[in-house]
């Protein structure tokens, strides 16, 4: 009996503790979500990384068209890769981890640690290799290692949870993924002091497929098979395989390429990309499944997730057309590798702008009823839409969609007008987005301020 009270405390005490994180927590909320400004930050951070991989793009274009391993690249590459994509899939998961396993991050007070680590490791290096400065490239190894260490320690506790399916699984093999793309690149980033091997191409390749795929890649799919039936209405009949096998094609396939990229062993790439194929296939064909089933009428979200999905395919024929030519003609092999590359990380960046705008607005109204605030000051209830301006978010998604067009051409056919381009509309998109998201919440919030000083008064 005492030790049944016993247990019986301490669930109490695991379910109360992260509503003390979150002192204004409204009804409803479960008490494993985090307080909305640790997510809001990791995507503002991302949109403002977006924003130096433009400005960076604009700046190599020259560069881009003769050599697309060269520094100034490297350095847009990393803005691109870190700063944006890995930081956005990160305030994904900081959000998504507890709410689909029902357990708090281990610590809020080591969430905002590990943010400010990885955010200056992922500004540190891009910032590093442009300006040459090996030093800086050196200390942002060490705070992508700590910061990759603090987040692991942070997410394990609730991945650790038992029987809450597929998408758990495919974020505790991401995770696995990013611990693995962290050592890759701690490793070549030291390599760039010590010069201990050579880094040929295909072992930079490599490291790609795995950060690519391994963890951005797989994050995605895995948050998706939750996403994607809210965000969709849609609810899918008996068994869905398909996101089972995307999940498990994508973590299996990148590893055995990347082994095979690596140490360039034919007979290891060409299985490790056919399963990763399936993966891929079984991806498409899950959203495919949640689109016919859905309930919910076509909107902008769709047209995000659809044109996403696109990007990934023309990535995969870049990519096969990159390595038709890479003997015969390295050069033009070269181009369209780039291409692939700024393919497939358009497929996830379109994915991570379009599902902003579901994800950011429901926050934000949530950190609004934390407020008190439940009502425009015209007096009508205050839905997700109305945080945000409709007109805009097309705006984002032109701008985002001819960003990736315009750096995938420019590379593919070498054209530095058009990297420029590129990197033009890129930034466009991450000011857009992140001043759409954020104007409307902030002025409610202001109101709410002074009508409570006026209270006061």
């Amino acid at each position: 009996m005492i030790l049944t009270q016993r247990n019986k405390s301490r669930r109490e005490h695991a379910t109360s503790e992260p509503s003390a994180t979150w002192s204004k927590r409204p009804a409803g909320v479960p008490g494993a979500v985090p307080p909305p400004s640790l997510p809001l930050s990791f995507l503002a951070a991302s949109s403002l990384g977006l924003v130096a991989t433009g400005a960076s793009l604009i700046w190599a274009r020259h560069i881009g068209v003769l050599d697309p391993t060269a520094d100034p690249i490297v350095a847009a590459t990393h803005f691109g890769m870190l700063a944006t994509l890995s930081v956005g899939i990160l305030g994904s998961m900081h959000q998504f981890v507890p709410v689909i396993t029902g357990r708090p991050l281990r610590s809020i007070c080591l969430s905002w640690i590990s943010f400010a680590v990885w955010l200056a490791a992922s500004w540190m290096l891009p910032l590093g290799v442009a300006t040459e400065q090996l030093g800086i490239v050196i200390t942002s190894g060490i705070l992508a290692a700590a910061g990759m260490a603090l987040i692991c320690i942070n997410l394990i506790p609730a991945l650790s949870v038992k029987g809450k399916g597929v998408a758990v699984a495919g974020l505790r093999l991401s995770l696995a993924g990013a611990v693995v793309t962290t050592l890759l690149g701690v490793t070549f980033v030291f390599n760039r002091q010590g010069n201990w091997f050579q880094m040929p191409g295909h072992v930079d390749l490599a490291m790609a497929v795995t950060g690519l795929f391994g963890w951005l890649g797989l994050t995605y799919i895995a948050v998706s098979q939750k996403l994607w039936p809210m965000f969709f209405l849609a609810h899918v009949p008996g068994k869905h395989i398909a996101g089972t096998v995307a999940i498990y094609g994508f973590s299996v396939g990148s590893l055995v390429l990347a082994l095979g990229l690596g140490f360039s062993i034919a007979w290891l790439s060409l299985p490790g990309a056919a399963i990763l194929a399936t993966g891929l296939g079984a991806h498409l064909r899950s959203l495919v499944t949640h689109i016919r089933h859905r309930r919910r009428k076509a909107d902008l979200h769709l047209v995000f997730v659809v044109t996403s999905a696109a990007w990934i395919v023309c990535g995969v024929l870049l990519a096969l057309g990159a390595a038709l030519l890479m003997e015969n003609d390295r050069t033009s092999g070269m181009a369209l590798m780039a291409g692939a590359v700024a393919a497939t990380a358009g497929w996830l960046l379109t994915a991570i702008a379009g599902h902003a705008y579901k994800v950011v607005p429901f926050i934000s109204w949530s950190n609004l009823r934390s407020h008190g605030i439940t009502t425009s000051p015209q007096g009508k209830q205050i839905m997700f839409s109305d945080l945000y301006n409709h007109h805009l978010a097309a705006v984002t998604y032109l701008c985002t969609t001819a960003g990736i067009a315009t750096l995938v051409g420019g590379f593919s056919l070498s054209s530095s007008w058009a990297i420029a381009a590129g990197g033009a509309f890129l930034a466009a998109a991450g000011i857009v987005t992140a001043t759409n998201l954020s104007v409307k919440t902030v002025r409610l919030l202001r109101t709410q301020g002074r009508m409570n000083a006026a209270t006061v008064t």
